[in-house]
């Protein structure tokens, strides 16, 4: 599937016309919460999920994400990301939309993401936080990538 912005930007689901090499340069270089994650481990991730790639009107790759989920009942949105050059024209959230919105996301019970510097952004499209945390848990296997930590600030 594909959707047109009116700004020119593309919005992909397939997979072939994604630039792996853009997304990881991102993900890897950039991103706090991938920082050092090799290629083929980012590709493998975004390859078993419904993947989504966002182009510019010049066909380069400026974004990304990607819900893991069951089709059914939950999906967890990682990966979001859009260029800082295309950020503040409403890209984003036109993106997060239209991936809230597939049609095979349609009537899951759950969508969960994580965000140390992003809620405003996922609050304007219904986000909000944990309305049980203490029935949350986790699993984190720091420094996983040989970089600085998971998530910044995280010790």
């Amino acid at each position: 599937m594909q959707w047109g912005h009116t700004s020119g930007c593309l919005l992909t689901t397939n997979q072939t016309q994604f630039d792996w090499q853009a997304v990881h340069n991102y993900l890897s270089g950039v991103a706090y919460w991938s920082k050092g994650i090799p290629l083929i481990t980012m590709q493998r991730a975004f390859q078993n999920s419904l993947s989504f790639g966002l182009f510019d009107s010049l066909g380069q790759q400026i974004g990304a994400a990607r819900m893991i989920t069951d089709y059914a009942t939950f999906a967890y949105m990682a990966d979001v990301y859009v260029l800082d050059g295309f950020q503040g024209q409403g890209i984003g959230i036109w993106m997060i939309e239209k991936i809230i919105n597939h049609p095979d996301l349609s009537g899951l019970r759950r969508y969960m993401l994580a965000t140390s510097d992003a809620h405003t952004l996922y609050e304007k499209i219904g986000f909000s936080a944990l309305s049980r945390p203490d029935m949350m848990m986790e699993i984190v296997h720091k420094d996983m990538y040989g970089e600085a930590g998971l998530y910044e600030g995280d010790e």
